[in-house]
């Protein structure tokens, strides 16, 4: 059974709780009275090897970081290469509300809050 704040979790709906993505791709998601923001850990990931695609309410980041494939023979690799993805819901968006700015190795993301319509309790007339 998953725990209860990954059962809760509104942005992670999609992402396994021991994913490789979870580990390269650490996120914090702030919460401010009119918008989220995100901000993800690419560390020596360089800008043009990262995609953001926005489609049916869900936010995809993308991060492909190339090796050179000298035959070098390596004692020990720690650092990640490849092609790492995440996606998150965030709800219905216009793409132009959605803000994205990458420094010093960390993407972030700034999107509206969906408002959230208050609903009147209203009896409904038995015929």
């Amino acid at each position: 059974m998953l725990p209860r704040y990954y059962l809760n979790d509104y942005f992670t709906l999609l992402d396994p709780p021991f994913s490789k993505e979870r580990e390269f791709m650490k996120t914090d998601i702030r919460e401010y009275q009119n918008k989220y923001i995100m901000e993800i850990d690419l560390p020596g990931i360089k800008k043009e090897e990262i995609t953001i695609n926005y489609e049916n309410g869900y936010l995809t980041i993308k991060a492909i970081k190339n090796t050179d494939l000298k035959p070098e023979v390596y004692v020990r690799r720690e650092r990640f290469y490849g092609e790492i993805k995440r996606s998150f819901y965030i709800g219905e968006k216009k793409e132009s509300d959605i803000k994205a700015n990458f420094e010093n190795g960390i993407l972030t993301i700034a999107f509206p809050k969906e408002e959230t319509l208050k609903k009147d309790i209203q009896n409904i007339e038995i015929k």
